[in-house]
């Protein structure tokens, strides 16, 4: 038997441990020796076996001074909040690298001041362990940084009774309190951007106004709104319109003359900033019998836009161009993102270009990068082009169809065999675009339709990106890459957990491909749940990021692959352009030393923007719906349930798209409970339940559109089913909403 190494201390490894544990990281060595109750020399003994499990990675002191276990996170920690799981709770991550691992969900509803937490933001907050599962519950203590204390609100001053700041983020739960004299400052209805005045232990809080930007009642309010609360920089230094003011066009010089090739641009109907350029022919070389050229051209902002320049700072400033839906906020001015840059129809442009080579089974076997000086023949809508390729074209698209358009989807079919033998991921996600007046008042939500002329497009900007990745890495060129992780093994827990409730299944430990979930989807298509397992399966994926570290694009199931084809809206395809032309010596404004070495940070920074600009666009949309269903409180829709949550219901409307909560306190006088695996709710008592994917009638019973929340009541009765095992008290209170008991509990905390 062996003894205890620390038996002679007057104490044991496993009754240290504990007591360890039980500190929950707020021990220090001192506290230790206390529970321990040693003394003397004891306190030595103490001293080496704390040492000695720090060394063995067993335990880690805390910045306290206190020891915690090395697989137990601190009782308070900084958290970033970094995505939403398939029942729509925010899962958070710690910030320190050694802290990461373990689930953590940030609390519903949990806030003390300013906006609540949401994707990207950075709290501290206190944890506790979860009740039924592993992992932890985020309680936010506060938000860090300027956004915790900068909240947007609308001012309320009505006459017959004191002026209320109500918060414009629908999460938020408590309104604030204007300072004295503020309210001269602004006018009922305003806008407006507060900062905290005082923190008070009980009753609200009371706010300065430093800024008013617009009036919540205005019809463009869902973008001003989304803008100021996301942070989105709107408009352009003094310095950045004198430098683009003063800018001459660029000349030919030694650039290679494209003019006579047809490139033609296929964008939306609305575009105005057209990026990129494509044309395609058979290639006549032998050698590659019934091969193809294509070569695709890309506005060449390098050329205007200079490095460390006013410009050039205020674009990685932004990051990305953001589209909201009665407007875009440009990464670039008007004058290079419309115009200079570019390419507009039948007008010379510079271009950086690359021009590809591919077999007849749509392999690239071999590519050059062009510094070109290019004219546009054409300016085409993809339902222009696609009418024209399926026989009803008109106008300059059936004059080009024969010389132009047929070699493009001739070139396009062969790269579609190589796409079909790569096997990407093919999650099917609809998008809606919402149809802004010029009044800017909602017209209508439709659905975004998808041509053949799309997916050319996609795939020939997909294999220039290939293209500039392979290229620079063939010369050693340090280059920012668009990343994509598999998923991580979390998320397909929770995947495996949860495709048996619809028939389906995932088998645990084998790597995840691409092609694994190809196969779950086509398994679920003849199905009811196909929308659902579609979802889910989307929600399961990581996020795609800039890094100069390549891991490759799991979605695209591509090893390398950077972003080359945008450089007026995304600042990363900037800075491959840049390095392209310093790595081929294409010209002398290619990349410098000093933008080479913060290429990490360049990639941190608009990964940032990147998830900005989305969460802006986002809210803005969810706004401007809320704004046109406003008049159509108390209709009766149908939806599906997109989340299930402790708290309770997301439906999704299929008319719009568009998000709203059914909560549980509204889904009758019986206990819910969460069924996590299962993501359902679980009647108590009756077994019925509401679970993810279920096709419901709901009527609209609140939509506000300065915050952009909708609020339904659910028509449909719960599906049968059996009750919960071992039935009695729920543990959680958001399990259990609107029963008497409840109501009476909630009257007796009134009366204190």
């Amino acid at each position: 038997m062996n003894e205890d190494p620390y038996a002679r201390f007057g104490f044991t490894k496993d009754a240290l441990l504990e007591a360890i544990r039980l500190g929950e990281g707020r021990f220090t060595k001192r506290e230790l020796a206390k529970a321990l109750g040693l003394k003397g020399d004891q306190r030595s003994g103490l001293k080496l076996a704390l040492r000695e499990l720090e060394d063995g990675g067993e335990i880690r002191k805390n910045e306290q001074k206190a020891y915690e276990m090395a697989d137990q996170l601190p009782a308070v920690t900084v958290l970033e909040v970094i995505d939403r799981d398939v029942d729509g709770e925010f899962l958070c991550q710690p910030v320190k690298p050694e802290l990461q691992g373990p689930k953590i969900i940030l609390k519903p509803g949990e806030r003390t001041r300013g906006p609540a937490a949401g994707v990207g933001d950075k709290i501290l907050a206190r944890l506790a362990p979860l009740k039924d599962e592993e992992g932890y519950e985020a309680s936010v203590i506060k938000k860090l940084g300027q956004s915790a204390h900068r909240i947007l609100c609308v001012l309320r001053d009505n006459t017959r009774g004191p002026a209320r700041l109500v918060p414009v983020d629908r999460r938020a739960r408590h309104e604030l309190v204007p300072a004295r004299g503020e309210t001269s400052k602004a006018q009922d209805g305003d806008l407006v951007i507060v900062r905290i005045a005082s923190e008070r232990r009980h009753g609200l809080k009371t706010a300065m106004i430093d800024e008013v930007v617009g009036r919540a009642d205005s019809a463009r309010a869902g973008s001003i709104i989304a803008m100021a609360e996301h942070g989105v920089p709107d408009g352009f230094l003094d310095a950045e319109l004198k430098q683009v003011d003063a800018i001459e066009p660029v000349t030919m010089g030694y650039r290679e003359d494209l003019r006579d090739i047809p490139l033609v641009t296929i964008d939306p109907a609305d575009a105005r900033d057209h990026d990129d350029a494509v044309w395609a022919a058979p290639d006549d070389d032998p050698k590659n019998p019934d091969g193809w050229i294509v070569i695709v051209a890309i506005a060449d902002v390098a050329a205007y836009v200079t490095p460390a320049s006013p410009l050039d700072k205020g674009a990685r400033n932004r990051g990305v161009s953001v589209y909201l839906p009665d407007r875009v906020v440009p990464m670039l001015p008007e004058r290079l993102s419309n115009d200079l840059c570019s390419l507009r129809e039948g007008e010379e442009r510079p271009c950086l270009a690359v021009r590809m080579v591919f077999d007849r089974n749509g392999n690239q076997i071999g590519h050059r990068f062009i510094r070109g000086w290019m004219r546009s023949a054409a300016k085409l809508a993809y339902e222009e082009a696609q009418a024209a390729i399926d026989g009803n074209g008109t106008g300059k698209a059936e004059t080009l169809l024969e010389d132009v358009l047929k070699p493009l989807w001739g070139a396009y079919g062969a790269l579609r065999q190589a796409r079909k033998r790569r096997k990407p991921l093919e999650i099917d996600a609809p998008e809606r675009k919402v149809i802004v007046g010029e009044d800017g008042r909602v017209q209508g939500v439709r659905l975004r339709e998808r041509f053949d002329a799309h997916k050319l497009i996609e795939e020939m900007m997909i294999q220039a990106n290939v293209a500039a990745a392979t290229a620079l890495e063939a010369r050693n060129s340090p280059l920012i890459y668009r990343i994509h992780d598999e998923p991580g093994s979390e998320k397909l827990d929770n995947l495996a957990d949860f495709l048996p409730h619809v028939g389906l299944k995932w088998t645990r430990g084998e790597r995840p491909t691409p092609s694994r979930f190809n196969t779950l989807l086509q398994a679920a298509q003849p199905t009811d749940h196909y929308e659902t397992v579609n979802e889910v399966v989307l929600r399961s994926q990581s996020q795609a990021v800039y890094d100069t570290d390549n891991i490759g694009h799991f979605g695209l199931n591509l090893a390398k692959y950077a972003h080359f084809t945008s450089p007026i809206r995304r600042y990363a395809d900037l800075t491959v352009h840049r390095a392209l032309i310093r790595a081929y010596n294409l010209g002398s404004d290619g990349q410098t030393d000093e933008e080479r070495s913060q290429l990490q940070r360049i990639a941190e920074d608009t990964t940032s923007n990147e998830r900005r600009a989305m969460a802006a666009e986002r809210d803005a949309v969810d706004r401007f719906i809320a704004a046109w269903l406003a008049d159509r409180v108390g209709t009766e829709f149908e939806g599906r349930i997109t989340g299930v949550t402790r708290f309770g219901l997301f439906v999704r409307l299929h008319e719009t798209g568009a998000d709203g909560l059914c909560p549980v306190s509204r889904l009758g006088q019986e206990y819910y409970m969460h069924d996590e695996a299962a993501h359902a709710l679980v009647g108590q008592s009756s077994g019925g339940r509401y679970r993810l994917g279920m096709l419901v009638t709901v009527r609209l019973d609140e939509a506000t559109p300065v915050t952009g929340g909708l609020l339904f009541d659910i028509l449909t009765p719960p599906e049968s089913g059996k009750p919960p095992k071992g039935r009695g008290r729920p543990r959680d209170k958001y399990e259990r909403r609107g029963s008497p008991r409840a109501k009476k509990h909630n009257a007796r905390r009134k009366k204190r």
